[in-house]
């Protein structure tokens, strides 16, 4: 079964950090784009950012430039999302995707989310 998996969501008080992991299981993620999304209760997912496959370029949303770092290492199959200075607003589910392009549409396979809860 091809999927993937987020890890590293938890509790943390406003200003903190967190590092979230995306892996694959089932295929390698080596050679596709990796997307972070989020969705917070009652809204739309919106797009967090995006790494290319060689992790050259990433593209961030506004609202975490600055903030939010994308890297990638391939050795270890692993996408990270370093999270600084967090704020309430980021409370939201994050979700991982691999595709061929940063494109919203181009995305192929779908982690099930881990909760991220930024709160005093």
């Amino acid at each position: 079964q091809l999927q993937l998996v987020e890890s590293g969501g938890g509790l943390v008080q406003p200003g903190g950090s967190l590092r979230l992991s995306c892996a694959a299981s089932g295929f390698t993620l080596d050679y596709y784009t990796i997307g972070w999304f989020r969705q917070a209760p009652g809204k739309e997912r919106e797009g967090v950012g995006c790494i290319s496959s060689s992790g050259g370029r990433t593209n961030y949303a506004d609202s975490v430039k600055g903030r939010f770092t994308i890297s990638r290492d391939n050795m270890n199959h692993t996408v990270y999302l370093q999270m600084n200075t967090l704020k309430p607003e980021d409370t939201a589910i994050y979700y991982c995707a691999a595709g061929s392009s940063c494109r919203r549409g181009s995305y192929e396979y779908w982690g099930q989310g881990t909760q991220v809860t930024v709160s005093s």
